[in-house]
């Protein structure tokens, strides 16, 4: 997950990782615990971002990440709630996204 810096300076961990346990909770998923070798990678490549005027662009590294970017303030339960809106793309049965590539968001989450 990559957040600007800004926002990750705004936010606690409990910001996301609680957000992130109750959506997994409502599905029967386990919990997340925060890691802080992810906070470092995320840190380092919003900093990269910065010098590309903060364009949403994926790292194409090891992790899975979700972008958000928004106008004026946004929390880190605000992101994850807003990526979680696309669990209505998502079917169960086939444990596929409805429309390609429509819950991706969600299936990181």
């Amino acid at each position: 997950m990559v957040m600007m810096t800004l926002m990750i300076a705004s936010a606690s961990s409990n910001d996301f990782l609680d957000t992130h346990n109750a959506i997994r909770a409502e599905v029967g998923v386990g919990p997340m615990t925060w890691n802080n070798t992810l906070v470092a990678y995320a840190s380092n490549y919003a900093n990269k971002m910065k010098g590309k005027n903060c364009e949403l662009e994926h790292s194409q590294g090891i992790y899975g990440e979700n972008l958000a970017a928004g106008y004026g303030e946004m929390t880190g339960e605000q992101a994850v709630k807003f990526w979680a809106t696309e669990k209505t793309m998502y079917d169960y049965t086939s444990n596929t996204c409805t429309e390609e590539d429509a819950c991706g968001h969600y299936l990181q989450l």
